[in-house]
């Protein structure tokens, strides 16, 4: 008898200390470094993550010059005190060799980005990358086959996110929402006038004039991942005009082009990279109704969903913006989630997923090649 009950208690025990160690894990949180400390690094990474700082610990911010980074980390102590400052080829190392260190937000000129998030995935650490994805198809294809040579030898599944926080907006989300009541799609327009002159703080940035498209893929990916999440469904050719008229910018910097759409719907999409009159615009219009998401200003920057109904009716409603806080949330959150369930349980966010990413550059990659032939009809490159 005393032992059965002896028996009893130490299983008891063992099942309190089961669960206190399954509750410690549960807490734990994630452990993050950044690569990079350029402009959006410091308005808009480090801000965004101090909303969310109860979700992980920042442990580095990394960058090529030890004047950057320093800056960078000035600016992060003030949300996050204890976080270590790295530059250089030693710093770097550092941070993929720790092994304290669960995930890395890449944040660097698209010519380095894939390379480098190729060696942190190689390192066992999970990686989000600012898009574009790539700067081509061809390099989104080497990517996407050492990405699937590193995962087939890594003991748990490694996640490779595209920060694409146009798939996370609140107005572009209950877009997609409301989509189903226009009925049948007639017409999609894309007609985007961007401000990218002198005043824009990423005007002087070397390495997007050093690319093919570069302003036009760099900018022009947040537009396609809107088109392509509110219509839900891929598009597959394209014909387009591209011409250069202002020239302090890279060529080319106007896009005019038609798209087709697996659902058998066309549109248009417009892109003119700086603008006098700034502009963000998708519409679709459907046989019962037609729906349309514009960037606007209401006390707070946002987007501005309406809806036209067949009676002739208008329902408006302005979403301010918030997808660069819910695009990062998501990944702690992925990271957290695949520490917790090894396996075939995990499944990471599928809008931050590369593949996503790789389609929205397909997209305008098309577009260039059209109107680089003169607007011969293109197929877009599949994912």
């Amino acid at each position: 008898m005393l032992r059965r009950n002896s028996e009893k208690k130490k299983k008891k025990k063992k099942k309190k200390q089961k669960k206190k160690k399954k509750q410690v894990m549960a807490t734990k949180v994630p452990q993050i470094a950044i690569l990079g400390a350029g402009i959006f690094v410091k308005s808009q990474y480090i801000p965004r993550l101090s909303e969310i700082s109860h979700l992980f610990h920042l442990k580095a911010i990394w960058s090529r010059s030890q004047e950057s980074a320093t800056a960078a980390v000035e600016v992060a102590r003030k949300h996050f005190p204890g976080v270590e400052c790295k530059w250089g080829d030693c710093g770097l190392e550092d941070i993929i060799q720790d092994g304290s260190i669960d995930a890395v937000a890449v944040v660097l000129a698209v010519q380095n980005q894939v390379d480098i998030s190729l060696r942190v995935l190689k390192a066992g650490k999970h990686v989000l990358q600012e898009k574009p994805a790539a700067s081509c198809t061809s390099e989104l294809e080497t990517a996407l086959s050492s990405y699937r040579s590193i995962s087939a030898d890594a003991p748990s599944q490694l996640i490779w996110s595209v920060a694409e926080n146009y798939r996370f907006e609140s107005g572009l989300l209950e877009c997609k929402k409301l989509i189903g009541g226009i009925g049948k799609m007639m017409s999609v327009q894309v007609i985007i006038e961007g401000s990218m002159n002198s005043s824009n703080p990423y005007f002087s940035s070397n390495w997007r004039r050093k690319f093919t498209g570069g302003f036009i893929v760099d900018m022009g990916v947040h537009y396609i991942a809107g088109l392509r999440m509110l219509v839900g469904c891929e598009v597959v050719s394209v014909s387009a005009m591209t011409s250069h008229v202002d020239l302090t910018l890279p060529p080319p910097d106007n896009i005019s082009s038609v798209f087709h759409l697996e659902n058998g719907c066309s549109g248009v999409f417009v892109m003119v990279v700086s603008s006098r009159t700034p502009k963000t615009l998708w519409r679709v219009v459907g046989l019962n109704g037609t729906l349309q998401v514009e960037r606007g200003f209401q006390g707070e920057h946002g987007y501005l969903v309406s809806l036209y109904g067949a009676d002739g009716q208008n329902q408006s409603s302005f979403f301010p913006f918030g997808g660069v806080t819910e695009e990062l949330k998501a990944f702690i959150n992925d990271v957290s989630e695949n520490t917790l369930k090894k396996g075939s349980q995990f499944v990471p966010e599928p809008r931050l997923s590369f593949v996503e990413g790789a389609r929205d550059v397909a997209v305008l990659e098309a577009m260039l090649e059209s109107g680089a032939k003169q607007g011969e009809l293109v197929q877009v490159k599949k994912f």
